[in-house]
């Protein structure tokens, strides 16, 4: 699962690096520093569409039709042989009792043989009910790890997919939340409670037929049970509810919140950020155990209810069944087999009353994970895409506007023409725009009009995948993933050899600082990437770009976390890897851009100025006035 936000890779076309799949490992700046915000998911709303999120879920059952099918006769055959069993025993208490009386009048015996034949049909039964259970039980094992597989991979596919805007505003945690919490509710469900709810079902149907069959009142008395049964049900699974869907809603609340504390424990304690992180996770989870364990105190209750709503049939009918055994209405077997089935029928009731509790949890949990596949993706590619052979790397940027939102353009009517091979910085203060139009450029968003031409060509009739396979992407904010050295360097060309990776590090001057480390290229960097220092991370990158050998650049202070001697040599390489390769320098220190051979000055979302350094200087405008000022400033510190 490869992570959309920010430039982080070296060659960002969605490919993975050879032994090494991206994942949950995958740590950088861009994932520390942007963990606010939440889906907007409060617990205290309304109920949502209940049958619309099922009717989803059995979807998604559907490719397993066959199997499902199966699962319900064989579940269905199993509860009917249990359902049997009774009635069979109970003949055996009445031949047993027969018998006890015969032999105290001294007019017959106990017929021990039809009694062993009726336990021995009884044992078959249960023996086979059992086989049928253990059969669709692990049919339906492998159904449900099935539709947990494809729900868990419809996510990742969905994840790469979506807008950037998307995680602009949702956390880590919340994702990660759906993808585990949330589909190993549905997980559970599936495993566990389908199959209950068609035994539970067919067994309450089953038993109502077989003690209608042995007495009508008796059956009638029984029947009362279930009036007072539905009216607890109805009113534990209305408040039990909101307190599920708040429950699995603040699991994540908890989770982003946790994740983004230990992405960030550095910055946390620098700025003595421990108790305002305490009091935040207390708040989260005060209301994650508030709704919790309201949660299951309500679902808790219901096994007990319905017990004594059962033990109160059981006891009317076992009155009812003496006075009739009495009457001679009725045989001491049937009553035998009677109050089993009473038993019977209470039990598998108050199953369904728990499971009802269960699917509102499971509807929760599958109604934030298909809300998550419901978002809106990025425009899809073009139906034909051109197919860059070999390109030139002419950048045109043509009356571009764009916008984070519709009320706010950050960048207006911006136009710009970067030669094939030439060095283009672009310069300003901080929100004028410079890193949005490096974003725009690789179609991590989408200009609101205008157009963005590469060879003449809309970048929009590219696939994403081939126009960013065009750029190579050296940031101020470094990004490796848990992994060796090596697999780190080869992420942005897989195919690249051991002897290419170490002549690219060796360009980069990263190969001596690599052979120093324990291991050397197979050191592996530790998820938060702080094994190595963040001037050696730059390194790195910049190794990486050298690899994957681009046609088009993108340097955004690329030298910022080195040292000056180390910064004198990666800008000889780094000068070495733009011959010939159109550049996009994002520069800050005017000083490093000076050779440039067009600087595009901009000032709130707009390009002011434009020329050589020379140029500029001598025209004595902003970027003239941005120039004497670092120096000036220089001067005084």
């Amino acid at each position: 699962m490869s992570d959309n936000r920010g430039f982080t890779s070296t060659r960002p076309d969605g490919e993975r690096p050879r032994g090494a799949g991206p994942g949950p490992g995958f740590r950088g700046p861009g994932m520390r520093g942007r963990m606010g915000g939440h889906m907007g998911m409060g617990g205290g709303e309304k109920a949502r569409d209940f049958k619309g999120t099922m009717a989803k879920l059995l979807r998604y059952l559907g490719a397993y039709k066959l199997s499902v099918g199966i699962i319900m006769v064989l579940a269905a055959a199993s509860t009917v042989f249990m359902i049997i069993g009774p009635k069979i025993l109970g003949m055996a208490t009445t031949k047993l009792f027969e018998g006890v009386t015969a032999k105290i009048a001294g007019t017959g015996t106990i017929d021990f043989v039809s009694i062993g034949r009726i336990l021995l049909l009884v044992l078959g039964l249960y023996l086979v009910s059992a086989l049928l259970s253990y059969v669709q039980g692990w049919i339906m094992a492998g159904v449900s790890v099935k539709i947990t597989y494809r729900l868990r991979r419809d996510i990742d596919e969905k994840i790469n997919r979506m807008p950037l805007k998307y995680f602009d505003g949702t956390s880590h945690g919340e994702v990660l939340s759906i993808i585990t919490n949330d589909v190993d509710t549905v997980n559970r469900t599936l495993s566990q409670s389908l199959t209950q709810i068609v035994t539970s079902v067919v067994t309450v149907l089953g038993v109502l037929i077989m003690m209608f069959s042995i007495n009508w009142k008796m059956a009638l008395v029984a029947l009362v049970v279930i009036p007072i049964s539905l009216v607890l049900v109805t009113l534990i699974v209305r408040q039990s509810q909101k307190f599920f869907r708040q429950q699995q809603d603040y699991i994540g609340h908890v989770n982003g919140h946790v994740e983004e504390m230990y992405g960030g424990h550095i910055v946390m304690k620098a700025f003595n950020g421990e108790a305002r992180s305490i009091a935040k996770f207390v708040k989260l989870n005060d209301t994650l155990y508030q709704a919790g364990w309201k949660s299951q105190f309500l679902s808790g209750i219901m096994m007990p209810m319905m017990m004594v709503v059962g033990n109160l049939g059981y006891v009317a009918v076992t009155i009812l069944g003496g006075w009739l055994a009495v009457q001679k209405a009725i045989s001491v077997g049937d009553i035998q087999a009677f109050i089993q089935y009473v038993r019977n029928f209470t039990q598998p009731l108050s199953q369904l009353a728990n499971i009802s509790n269960v699917l509102q949890q499971t509807a929760a949990a599958a109604e934030r994970v298909f809300k998550f596949l419901d978002q809106d993706e990025e425009v899809p590619d073009a139906k034909k895409p051109i197919r860059p052979e070999n390109a030139a790397g002419r950048v045109e940027f043509r009356n571009v506007t764009f916008g984070y939102s519709k009320d706010a353009m950050v960048i207006s009517n911006f136009s710009a023409v970067a030669d094939a091979g030439h060095k283009i910085a672009i310069v300003g203060p901080t929100g004028a725009g410079k890193t949005t139009m490096v974003k725009l450029l690789m179609r991590y968003y989408d200009v609101k009009s205008g157009a963005i031409l590469i060879d003449g060509h809309d970048i929009r009739d590219f696939s994403r995948r081939d126009l960013r396979r065009m750029f190579g992407m050296v940031l101020q904010d470094t990004w490796l993933f848990n992994g060796t050295i090596m697999e780190n360097l080869r992420y942005g060309r897989p195919e690249a050899t051991d002897e290419e990776v170490i002549e690219a590090a060796k360009t980069a001057h990263a190969d001596h600082f690599i052979r120093t480390l324990p291991n050397g290229y197979e050191m592996v960097v530790n998820e938060e990437a702080n094994n190595i220092s963040q001037g050696q991370q730059q390194l790195l990158t910049i190794a990486r770009a050298i690899l994957a050998d681009p046609r088009m650049l993108i340097l955004d202070e690329a030298t910022s976390s080195v040292d000056t001697r180390t910064e004198i040599l990666i800008q000889k390489a780094m000068d070495n890897l733009m011959k010939d390769r159109t550049s996009f320098v994002i520069a800050h220190r005017l000083s490093t851009v000076r050779n440039a051979d067009l600087i595009l000055v901009m000032r709130d979302g707009g390009i002011v100025e434009q020329g050589t350094h020379k140029e500029l200087l001598a025209a004595g405008g902003f970027y003239a006035e941005i120039y004497n000022s670092q120096f000036d400033y220089a001067e005084v510190v």
